[in-house]
């Protein structure tokens, strides 16, 4: 008996084409963003709000400095282009316009002071911190060197080509001669005091927040009325992120060492730890007497407390 051996051809699945538009739905479902730069974006957002917000501030803060100074000087300008009224309004501009670009990607922050306050006494993530402040700091350099860019040749003029602090003053605090050490960090201690103290108190939904987008309004009236009232004598610095950024520029062009040895390193306890130690004072305050909301550790910790001794009530 003979047999023969069938040849068998391995049958093929149909070639399915997808048209451009379908790739690209399938693509934004599987990673739920439309193509790879918006999934960098959202790594991006927060941070670059921060970036922004800050360099916005000091780009105003540190411009209507820089301008009202070097406008004064007969060589530069006939006439004086503005007087303490105009900083203040610079940097009240400057903090709204700052607060509007990044309230609602990152919530505003724009100062190491509030991030840091948040995140020990509010439910803020402390890994979200360092990006944070980096991004703030380097805002802070970024928007003083914008200023400087834009004024250095008034600069020379003013300064017959030399660097020194009266004119670094645009863009890092200084105190006033007659101030002393305690007075200054009192001063930038209390001003923050009251502006987290504030913040805290437009933020909370249970008191009586202005409408919605407002919140950089009241800012602005409320850096006006500090810097108008309390903020003359250190320069109101207020946020670590818009004293650093900006006195580590103007060491980076030409101005050298001087600007972080001033007065035994005034920028690390006038500059960076009265504005934390005051805004951490006027957080905890407003939670201790006033806010009820669970974002409160302090709300957290009462109310764990209330549910264990009601726990062992039941229990008895």
């Amino acid at each position: 008996m003979s047999g023969s051996t069938a040849s068998h051809t391995p049958l093929k699945a149909p070639a399915v084409q997808f048209s451009e538009s379908e790739m690209s739905d399938a693509t934004t479902t599987s990673t739920g963003y439309p193509n790879r730069w918006a999934t960098i974006r959202e790594h991006l957002r927060e941070p670059a709000a921060e970036f922004f917000g800050v360099l916005l501030l000091v780009l105003f803060g540190s411009g209507v400095n820089a301008q009202t100074t070097l406008s004064a000087n007969k060589a530069l300008a006939g006439t004086p282009a503005g007087d303490y009224t105009s900083a203040v309004l610079g940097w009240g501009v400057g903090l709204a316009l700052g607060a509007w670009v990044s309230a609602g990607i990152s919530g505003g922050h724009i100062n190491p002071a509030v991030t840091i306050s948040f995140a020990l006494l509010r439910d803020f993530p402390w890994k979200k911190v360092p990006t944070y402040i980096l991004a703030q700091v380097l805002g802070g350099i970024c928007g003083a060197g914008i200023v400087y860019a834009n004024y250095h040749q008034a600069i020379d003029i003013f300064e017959s080509g030399q660097r020194t602090l009266s004119t670094a003053g645009f863009f890092g605090t200084f105190a006033a001669p007659h101030m002393s050490a305690a007075g200054a960090f009192f001063e930038e201690f209390l001003g923050t005091a009251v502006l987290l103290f504030v913040i805290c108190a437009v933020t909370d939904k249970r008191n009586s927040p202005p409408p919605a987008g407002l919140v950089p309004l009241v800012l602005f009236f409320t850096l006006m009325g500090i810097a108008a009232a309390i903020g003359w004598q250190t320069g109101f610095a207020l946020n670590p992120a818009r004293d650093f950024g900006p006195r580590a520029l103007t060491a980076m062009v030409g101005y050298g060492k001087q600007v972080f040895t001033y007065r035994q390193h005034y920028w690390i306890w006038c500059g960076i730890m009265a504005p934390i130690l005051g805004g951490l004072v006027g957080v905890f305050a407003y939670d201790v007497l006033i806010f009820t909301g669970e974002e409160s550790i302090l709300n957290r910790r009462m109310r764990s407390g209330q549910n264990r001794h009601v726990a062992m009530e039941e229990a008895v």
